[in-house]
């Protein structure tokens, strides 16, 4: 799957991977997960993509993105947009699509490989693009899950999946049921992706 040598990007879809992590029953530990594929090649950026939800100048989240920033992740932020739908339901939307399709495209020259941490099926055509560069991509998400938290055309165009819960024992850590501010906020951006 992976070789030493090769130059490494991680895409994490922040509020997709927070999706396919609970519905396995776990968080995410990102320093391990960073630590993770450094081990398994020579990883030149971890992107991590995600909408803040801002009341009052403050986001669930900032601990998070702070937290990554300082700690080796590149940050790609935008403020989501709430709203009320015809039925008078709170909705916030906060979709990071273009921005990471964007960054891939032009980190492709510098890698060899890249991890796409998505099951969003939107992000075929974009898998296909940077294989055509002769990028070898992976993508992680899971099958574990009801329902499956991939699309079937992503996982079929990527050079190998791979499955989040398998990697529960490297980057895992159990769920953290003090903090309900950020899953909140999290659920809300994971139902738009």
């Amino acid at each position: 799957m992976f070789y030493r040598d090769e130059r490494l990007a991680l895409f994490i879809d922040g509020s997709n991977l927070y999706a396919a992590a609970k519905s396995l029953g776990f968080d995410i530990d990102y320093k391990l997960l960073r630590q993770e594929f450094m081990r398994r090649g020579k990883l030149l950026r971890a992107f991590y993509y995600t909408a803040l939800l801002e009341n009052d100048d403050y986001s669930p989240i900032r601990p998070l993105v702070d937290w990554l920033h300082y700690n080796g992740f590149t940050m790609v932020t935008k403020p989501a947009k709430e709203f009320t739908d015809s039925q008078g339901r709170r909705k916030v939307k906060g979709n990071m699509d273009i921005e990471l399709t964007v960054d891939a495209m032009e980190i492709a020259s510098h890698v060899d490989h890249i991890v796409l941490f998505s099951g969003d099926g939107d992000f075929r055509p974009l898998v296909e693009a940077l294989q055509r560069k002769g990028v070898r991509v992976s993508v992680c998400s899971t099958i574990r899950s009801q329902p499956p938290m991939i699309a079937d055309e992503l996982r079929r165009q990527a050079d190998n999946f791979i499955e989040l819960d398998e990697l529960r024992e490297v980057v895992g850590r159990p769920p953290r049921e003090d903090r309900p501010s950020r899953a909140t906020s999290e659920e809300e951006l994971a139902d738009e992706g």
